[in-house]
């Protein structure tokens, strides 16, 4: 036994000692590349001319066209691609997330949402668009950036840094708000716009997020989304406008004419729209991050509808337009993912609607996400699994794309240069798009933004207010019970005794007393959400509410118990159309939000705001109805329990 343990010990050292040895080389690595990367540094000096100040950006003394702002965009596009080498252009195609040290300072390693120190992919890869994932708060975000921007002016040419976001003004967001969270005005998600109906609210949105996201740096909004929820079953029905195009159209382009304005210019920020040509049609509700949703079907011939959204984001400009994960099924020659098809991006984009703006692609489709040798998160490759890496960035480009979202591979992207598979003149086309946004947004002449200033603009008071009255706006009532006496079940009367479930007592409490006992209470209150099937196959699998849309026995008899012993009133979330047909015929009261605090649910239980939301899609009376309905067809399943615009007032 002594012999057993001395040998346990033994091993127990050498593996510590092999840790340790492996975090001093780690550390030195690091330590050496970012001193190395940090001796081709160069500060950037102010010229004077004119009575006007310029940065030199490329440390020559001399005032180039690039560096001047009097001079026409294409000219100074013109004479920084010149000044240009192969890899600074190479590097202007790939846009990774980039991590954020709690304090604000620089990444100096790598770390869980950067496959690199900040260093190496600002200097050595000559990286300059990243997205954010997980923020520190305000000040030490909006330091960070500054920080960011003055390492890339020190750079060999200065070529400021554009930061990107997925949307974070939702309570909830798509993937939660641990990555996508920070102090931001809190909005509904956008599925809650559409209920509002309200297309000038959405304009108002977007110039408030546009001044939160701009005080702090973030030039590139990574929406909206224009697909539509056609399929029930869908993941990722919340970011969108709804099934119906044309509400979706209209609700997009106000949305872009918020964050952009008329045009893009140096108070934009820049919107992505996604997911060209379409992301709604997923075959089974299954979404395309994932190999077993990769298709996009139209059993009725729906495809051009699926358009119609993004024909609007078009005539409003919008700066860039990302393509989604999914194979369009047998719409065109060849069924790979929408980024590799030449047909969905050069075809029919760029030729026949006549874009020259940015396409980026989806975040991950040339490799997954790895650590330690195992991927965590699968490459979305769909249709090209077996082409290599090179070979798959040849095919994206050929297929018309200008920048690779979530990945980067600069070095093969410069070896198929080099070895003449893909053109110097193609990849000009691409920079050009890409800095003519940059120039567009002003960066070139101020990139830096006042950190004090940022702290008092961020869901300022004015601005969170805006949210909270949105938040009410977007709450639906689906039912209101006549009673007995003539009356309805709601509002309720305050004052009342109420039981609740899901709802901060606290909050509850400036309503109605609050019991704790069923059979103490005048009402019942719930707050439910729809329901999903939860899954775990790879590190984003599980942020992900897919499958089923109705409660499980156990969860429904519950619900169903203290609607036979209460008069129950029920308001769900609806990140995706529930099928609830028991609740509804149960309950005296029925509300649906899309993202909203209690106290905006209860404003509206107890009549401090008439509701007047709109159902931005139907509510299937069944799991059945739902599996027999067309994934492209908007509001098609039979017998729905709500239509698809329904919504009551207590008017």
């Amino acid at each position: 036994m002594k012999k057993l343990f001395k040998t346990l010990v033994y091993f127990l050292l050498i593996v510590l000692g092999i840790i340790l040895v492996s975090v001093i080389i780690f550390n030195v690595y690091y330590s050496v590349l970012n001193n190395k990367a940090q001796k081709e540094l160069l500060e950037a000096q102010v010229l004077h001319v004119d009575g006007l100040q310029f940065r030199d950006l490329n440390k020559n003394g001399e005032l180039d066209p690039y560096e001047d702002h009097r001079q026409p965009i294409e000219v100074r596009i013109n004479n920084l691609m010149q000044q240009m080498n192969l890899e600074e252009k190479v590097g202007l195609m790939w846009h990774p997330p980039i991590g954020i040290e709690d304090d604000g300072e620089l990444q100096a390693k790598p770390g869980l949402m950067s496959p690199s120190s900040t260093y190496d992919l600002v200097i050595n890869q000559k990286l300059n668009h990243f997205n954010l994932f997980t923020v520190p708060p305000t000040h030490e975000l909006a330091s960070w950036h500054n920080k960011l921007q003055h390492l890339a002016e020190e750079t060999r040419l200065g070529i400021p840094i554009t930061i990107s976001t997925d949307p974070r003004h939702g309570i909830s967001n798509f993937i939660g708000p641990e990555l996508l969270g920070g102090n931001w005005s809190k909005w509904p998600e956008p599925i809650g716009l559409a209920a509002t109906r309200d297309s000038a609210l959405v304009v108002e949105f977007g110039q408030i997020a546009n001044q939160e996201y701009r005080a702090v740096g973030i030039r590139t909004a990574l929406h909206p989304m224009a697909d539509l929820a056609t399929e029930p079953r869908w993941a990722r029905i919340n970011g969108t406008f709804g099934e119906d195009a044309q509400l979706a159209a209209t609700m997009t382009a106000a949305y872009i004419h918020g964050f952009q304005g008329d045009s893009l210019g140096t108070t934009s920020v820049a919107c992505m729209t996604k997911h060209w040509p379409g992301g709604g049609p997923q075959e089974n509700g299954e979404d395309a991050h994932f190999s077993y949703g990769k298709n996009q079907i139209y059993p009725g011939d729906n495809f051009a509808y699926h358009l119609i959204p993004f024909e609007a984001a078009l005539k409003a400009n919008t700066a860039m337009m990302m393509p989604y994960y999914g194979v369009a099924v047998d719409q065109t020659g060849e069924n790979v993912g929408m980024s590799f098809n030449k047909e969905i991006i050069t075809n029919l984009l760029r030729k026949q609607y006549g874009y020259d703006g940015i396409v980026c692609t989806d975040w991950g489709i040339i490799e997954g996400f790895s650590f330690l040798g195992y991927e965590i998160v699968e490459a979305k490759d769909w249709g090209v699994e077996k082409l290599s890496i090179e070979q798959r960035i040849a095919k994206v480009i050929d297929a018309g794309v200008d920048q690779f979202g979530g990945n980067n591979h600069t070095r093969q992207l410069v070896r198929l240069v080099q070895k003449g598979e893909i053109s110097e003149t193609r990849i000009d086309e691409s920079v050009r798009r890409l800095l003519r946004a940059k120039f567009k947004l002003g960066l070139f002449d101020d990139p830096y933004v006042d950190v004090e200033q940022a702290v008092q603009t961020v869901n300022q008071p004015a601005f969170e207010a805006k949210g909270k009255l949105a938040q009410r706006k977007a709450i639906v009532l689906l039912k209101n019970k006549a009673l007995a006496n003539n009356s309805k079940a709601l509002p309720l009367s305050k004052g009342i005794k109420i039981y609740t479930e899901n709802i901060d007592q606290e909050v509850a409490s400036n309503y109605a007393t609050v019991v704790d006992s069923l059979a103490d209470a005048d009402v019942a209150i719930l707050r439910l959400s729809t329901p999903f099937e939860p899954r775990s196959g790879d590190l984003i699998e599980s942020l992900f509410h897919q499958g089923r849309l109705d409660f499980q026995e156990s969860e429904l008899s519950h619900i169903l118990n203290i609607m036979l012993h209460k008069p129950t009133i029920v308001c769900m979330y609806m990140d995706r159309p529930a099928v609830i047909p028991e609740i509804a015929y149960q309950s005296q009261g029925l509300l649906v939000d899309f993202g909203a605090y209690d106290d905006a649910v209860l404003d509206v239980i107890f009549g401090d705001f008439n509701p007047h939301g709109k159902l931005p899609f139907e509510l299937p009376s069944s799991m059945k109805a739902v599996e027999a309905q067309k994934e492209d067809l908007p509001y098609d399943s039979k017998n729905p329990l709500f239509p698809f615009g329904h919504g009551l007032s207590y008017d």
